[in-house]
C-alpha cells in the first residue's frame, strides 16, 4: 500500500531536478543589451524597445555606420516604437500602431523613418516601399561622450515631449506632439458635469491653464473648487495665475498673498514659494 505515494514523491523530485537543471542551464549575455523604455504621453503611452550597442574605440558615424545608409537605429533586431494613441511627430501625424525605427545617419541632416514591417532583424530585409513616412532632423554634437547608445525622452509635458537618439558624439532630437487634445477638452467637460464633490477641478484647471484654453471657464472652476477648500493655498496659486494670464495684475497680486498666507498658516514652503513667484511675475 505504499508503494504509489512512493512513486508519487519520486515523481515530482525528479520533475523538480529537471527544472531545477534547465533553469540554470548556462547563459552568455548579448553584446549588445536590450531596453525598453516607456513614456506617459497624453492619454496614452509611447513605448520603444531597442539593442544598445557600444562604442568599443571605434569610429561610429561615417565608420561602423555609413553616412547615407540605413541603419536599424541600435543592434540585433530593429528598434521597434509603439504609440498607444494617435500622435503627431515633427509635424507628420501617425496613426497609433508599433513600428520599426530606422534612419539615415549623415553629417547635417539625418533622415528618421517609421516603417510598418514592426518586426526585422536589423535592416537586411528593409524596405522603402513599407514605410509610413520619413522626416528630416539636424543631429547635435556634444561633448560628453555617450559609451553605450541611448534613447531618452526629455522636456515631456501633457502635449509634446522630445525623443533624443544619443550616442559617442552625437544626440538626435524628434519632437513630438499628443493628437488628443479634442479627446481630453471632452473628457474633462464630462467629468466636470458630475458630482460637484467628485471633479478634477485641479486637473482641469491646470490644463486649460497650460493649454490656452478658455480661462473664463477655468476660472469658474477654480472658484468652485475654493469653495469645497477655501483653505487650500493651491487654488489660491491657479486662481493669480489665471487672472495674471488675463492682465489683471492687482488681482493676481492680491489672491497670491491671501494663497502665501494660507500657505505660512498650513506651513506648506512650496506654495508659499509658488505664490510668492506670482507675486514677483505680476510685479514685473
Amino acid at each position: 500500500m505504499m508503494k504509489k505515494p512512493f512513486i508519487y514523491l519520486f515523481t515530482i523530485l525528479m520533475a523538480c531536478g529537471t527544472l531545477k537543471t534547465y533553469a540554470q542551464e548556462p547563459r552568455i549575455p548579448e553584446a549588445s543589451s536590450t531596453q525598453t523604455i516607456i513614456q506617459d504621453f497624453g492619454l496614452g503611452k509611447i513605448t520603444i524597445t531597442y539593442s544598445r550597442p557600444n562604442v568599443k574605440g571605434r569610429k561610429i558615424f561615417g565608420g561602423i555606420n555609413p553616412f547615407g545608409t540605413v541603419w536599424r537605429t541600435g543592434a540585433n533586431d530593429a528598434t521597434t516604437i509603439t504609440f498607444s494613441e494617435n500622435v503627431i511627430v515633427e509635424g507628420n501625424k501617425v496613426p497609433a500602431g508599433t513600428y520599426s525605427l530606422f534612419s539615415i545617419p549623415d553629417e547635417k541632416m539625418w533622415t528618421i523613418i517609421l516603417n510598418k514591417t514592426a518586426k526585422q532583424w536589423g535592416a537586411y530585409s528593409y524596405k522603402q516601399a513599407d514605410d509610413l513616412l520619413r522626416f528630416k532632423v539636424k543631429p547635435v554634437e556634444v561633448k560628453e561622450k555617450r559609451e553605450t547608445f541611448t534613447m531618452q525622452f526629455a522636456n515631456s509635458t501633457t502635449k509634446t515631449t522630445d525623443l533624443y537618439l544619443v550616442w559617442d558624439h552625437t544626440a538626435v532630437p524628434m519632437h513630438m506632439q499628443t493628437d488628443d487634445d479634442a479627446q481630453i477638452t471632452a473628457n474633462i467637460n464630462k467629468l466636470m458635469q458630475g458630482d460637484t464633490k467628485k471633479r478634477p477641478y485641479f486637473n482641469a484647471i491646470q490644463y486649460y491653464y497650460e493649454n490656452d484654453k478658455d480661462l473664463n471657464k477655468a476660472m469658474t472652476w477654480v472658484l468652485e473648487a475654493e469653495k469645497l477648500e477655501p483653505n487650500g493655498p493651491w487654488y489660491k496659486l491657479w486662481k493669480a495665475r489665471i487672472q495674471l494670464k488675463m492682465g489683471k495684475k492687482a488681482e493676481a497680486i492680491a489672491t497670491a498673498q491671501e494663497g502665501v498666507r494660507l500657505a505660512k498658516a498650513s506651513n506648506d514652503d512650496e506654495y508659499v514659494r509658488l505664490n510668492e513667484a506670482v507675486i514677483g511675475q505680476a510685479k514685473n
